[in-house]
């Protein structure tokens, strides 16, 4: 095998590939990184049992082959490249890698006992790129790292027609993107629960595609075993994590005490602030008023903050107090310059929706729904 691309190409391929290696391999060869070259192309591989990840590109080859190398060391090799045309060969039991002066050369691992990708799944409909992303990102924040509690780690996808539903909790708050997709059947209705961590990096790398391909085969309402995601010459599948995720549609209000509507850079910047002198995991208090809101933090002897921030606030007076670092992600992934937050009582969660000028209707496609933290006294 031996063929020539360019560094930039080859280094961004490689960390795409690479980024379904696992740290500690049962196998040697699951460490490995996939080349195959074609007349045309060059493809990468990596796969560890559970997540897959592929990409193709253009390449001038000049003999076809396959070899399959250390993914870890010839990812930090492509980074580290000089930007001019890279070469890869294969010599026996070698690969030789030549980019300008520099040369490498790397043991290759036997080709023979690499698993087989999974198919892909027949493709289910289409995503629109840049609103998959921003959807995936939104909802990501809110998925728990608890690997004793898999079911929380996981973003639960829900199809229904021509809508697809994301949803993802850690207990402690819980976010909610809604996005139309376009069905290859608009009856269809399914259900799967991935991994949150595979489908944050599966998403931010599809940035620049402009549709994604879902694909997956459902029996019963549920999505069966594997789902995947193609775009932008990308291609990664992934299992399902197996667990019951909460039902989490009755945790939203029904109707609330008090509203509060607040420009959003106002309100993050005063929760950074007001939050430099809370201890870790201490909460910071704020307290909403026909008057505006007060934020705070501290008390007695230990070092205080106070800032007043004007805020549209409708129905009963309410003290409450968040996690200052959770109450930041939602006001982050809200869309708009402003958000609302509707509150039922001081012990029952806060609702946070995106507003995109002070007088506009909250858009409810997005929703982070926030658990309040008990004060003391």
């Amino acid at each position: 095998m031996k063929f020539t691309i360019d560094s930039s190409a080859l280094a961004d391929a490689v960390a795409w590939a690479a980024r379904s290696l696992p740290a500690r391999p049962t196998a040697p060869v699951l460490a490995g990184l996939l080349l195959e070259a074609t007349q045309t192309s060059l493809t990468l591989s990596g796969f560890d049992l559970e997540v897959s990840a592929q990409i193709s590109l253009d390449a001038d080859v000049e003999e076809p082959g396959r070899v399959l190398v250390s993914g870890r060391l010839l990812a930090d090799i492509a980074r580290a490249l000089p930007h001019m045309p890279v070469t890869i060969a294969t010599d026996g039991p070698r690969v030789n890698v030549e980019c300008g002066s520099s040369r490498f050369t790397l043991l290759t691992l036997p080709v023979e006992d690499y698993p087989s990708l999974p198919a892909m799944p027949t493709v289910s409909g289409l995503i629109d790129g840049p609103t998959f992303t921003s959807a995936i990102g939104q909802v990501a924040i809110a998925a728990g790292r608890d690997e004793t509690l898999p079911a929380l780690t996981g973003i639960r996808l829900e199809i229904e027609g021509d809508t697809l539903t994301l949803a993802a909790t850690d207990r402690y708050r819980l976010a909610v993107r809604e996005i139309p997709w376009k069905p290859e059947q608009s009856s269809i209705s399914a259900t799967a629960l991935i991994l949150g961590r595979t489908l944050n990096e599966t998403a931010k790398a599809m940035t620049s595609a402009t549709e994604v391909e879902l694909a997956f085969s459902s029996r019963d309402g549920a999505v069966e075993s594997l789902v995947g995601f193609s775009g932008a010459g990308r291609s990664t599948t992934t299992r399902l994590i197996d667990g019951e995720f909460p039902k989490y549609r009755s945790l939203f209000p029904d109707d609330s005490a008090t509203s509060a509507q607040i420009e959003k850079a106002a309100f993050i910047d005063a929760v950074k602030r007001v939050s430099l002198v809370a201890e870790r995991n201490t909460p910071i208090r704020l307290a909403f008023s026909s008057e505006g809101l007060v934020l705070e933090a501290g008390t007695g002897d230990e070092a205080q903050a106070s800032e007043s921030v004007d805020a549209q606030v409708t129905g009963e007076e309410i003290l409450i107090a968040f996690n200052p670092q959770y109450l930041v992600d939602g006001l982050n992934a809200v869309v708009g310059d402003y958000v609302s937050m509707t509150f039922v009582s001081s012990s029952k969660p806060a609702v946070l929706t995106g507003m995109l000028t002070a007088d506009a209707k909250p858009d409810s496609s997005y929703r982070y729904l926030l658990m309040p933290v008990r004060m003391a006294g």
